[in-house]
């Protein structure tokens, strides 16, 4: 199974639509994880337009949003257990703040955001990934997004581009 794991799309605000590059890039997933802060529904449909959409709400999700997902969601996905929150609050790190949302949840994968830093890493057998942001790198170099791909194990791959047009 191979999925693309975007967040922080901040569309109106940062983008008036979603990149080609990252279009492009998510031809031929099976599915799109969002990790939040979509700002806008249009974002929710132009993802859907390439692959179902699984995930949660962002610190700056208005209300539609929030009646459609939820600060926190665990999906069993083959053998994998992936967690998906957005990392948003007030103590310790974001990374932190993510790991915590599933310190008593057995989960294979922990999908954040919130940063816009993109990492990835693994941390007591979990694989800990932020895909970055596709329109909003702020101190970043580049634009980014993530590929999983599930087999026997979970392979992660991030992807980075220069133009957000």
């Amino acid at each position: 199974m191979k999925i693309g794991v975007v967040s922080d799309t901040h569309i109106p605000g940062r983008a008036k639509h979603l990149p080609m590059a990252l279009i492009q890039g998510l031809q031929g997933v099976d599915l799109i994880l969002h990790a939040g802060d979509w700002v806008d529904l249009s974002v929710v449909e132009a993802l859907e337009k390439i692959a179902p959409v699984e995930g949660v709400v962002g610190n700056n999700d208005g209300e539609a949003i929030r009646k459609r997902f939820s600060k926190k969601k665990i999906l069993s996905l083959g053998k994998f257990r992936i967690g998906i929150t957005h990392g948003d609050g007030t103590r310790k790190t974001t990374e932190f703040r993510a790991w915590e949302t599933f310190s008593k949840d057995k989960v294979d994968v922990i999908i954040f955001g919130h940063s816009h830093i993109p990492l990835q890493r693994t941390h007591q057998g979990i694989l800990i990934f932020n895909p970055g942001s596709p329109t909003d790198k702020r101190r970043q170099p580049r634009y980014s997004y993530g590929i999983l791909e599930l087999g026997s194990a979970v392979k992660a791959e991030h992807f980075f581009f220069d133009d957000r047009a």
